[in-house]
């Protein structure tokens, strides 16, 4: 009798598992599966992930409040929308996997366009260009990739960056040491290895570069120069099936630049228009 008590309560408990499994899968296909326009402006929010260290695109500020060119913009497009913008932290290296599994909807952060990229998201028209510099002290004597021969270079993980410093080895890699980089969850964290000697120089997108020496003071004590490897336009990364979300966004940076407000935003962060044609609607 206690054995078919303990085989029933088993097969019940084994039962209820699976039912949780699968009501987990149904859960992450409900959130990832179609076209979920209709649905954000039902619920009339969405959920976009962001690096909040990635400043002055996105990042949070002293007193905890999330801000930003990418922060303003966003909230700008959605405005026109009556949706509201719920900003997630995530780890940048993890997220094409947190906008596929439908823990947000949107990857907008100064998000680099890839072909490599392109396969796994449905990217907006591109809104700013981004290079890639090389950051270094200027007492270092580094003023140009070929001097980085045998000294150790920086890089976000999971960043544009150390995308391109792989797929393009001949200018970098092949020639810093250990033919690899040292990766950090933040840029900020980084910089402080740039700055106490750790690293010989950083390998970043050239917005967040001189903004974060500006805010620092400390332009007069660094040099930022071209990487050498390619120049790329930032755009806002959607699921592959969110057709009509993308549409709406790249409607909204044209709307926004003809009332002069993307231009705003772009003068509040960085004291010039950085709207590319697509935004200029050319």
């Amino acid at each position: 009798m206690k054995l078919n008590k303990v085989i029933t309560s088993f097969v019940a408990v084994s039962t209820a598992l699976v039912m949780v499994a699968c009501t987990g899968t149904k859960d992450i296909k409900s959130a990832t599966d179609g076209d979920k326009w209709e649905q954000y402006v039902a619920d009339k929010f969405i959920t976009i992930g962001f690096d909040n260290t990635f400043v002055p695109m996105g990042f949070e500020d002293d007193k905890g409040e999330n801000t930003g060119f990418d922060i303003d913009l966003a909230n700008a497009v959605f405005e026109k929308y009556d949706i509201e913008v719920k900003w997630q932290p995530i780890s940048w290296e993890m997220k094409e996997n947190e906008l596929n599994s439908g823990n947000i909807d949107l990857i907008w952060n100064g998000y680099t366009m890839s072909e490599e990229r392109a396969k796994k998201v449905l990217f907006t028209n591109p809104y700013m260009l981004s290079e890639q510099v090389l950051v270094t002290k200027k007492d270092s004597g580094i003023t140009k990739t070929p001097d980085m021969e045998g000294k150790v270079l920086g890089v976000q993980a999971g960043s544009s960056g150390y995308d391109e410093f792989v797929n393009k080895p001949e200018v970098l890699q092949d020639i810093v040491k250990d033919n690899d980089a040292v990766l950090y969850d933040t840029f900020t964290q980084a910089f402080l290895d740039l700055e106490n000697g750790r690293i010989d120089a950083l390998l970043v997108d050239n917005v967040y570069a001189n903004y974060y020496l500006k805010q620092a003071n400390q332009l007069e004590n660094y040099k930022v120069f071209s990487s050498g490897l390619k120049v790329g336009d930032f755009g806002v990364g959607a699921r592959k099936k969110d057709k009509t979300l993308v549409e709406k966004i790249n409607a909204g940076f044209t709307e926004l630049y003809k009332e002069g407000k993307y231009q705003d935003i772009s003068e509040k962060w960085f004291g010039e228009d950085t709207a590319t044609e697509s935004v200029k609607g050319r």
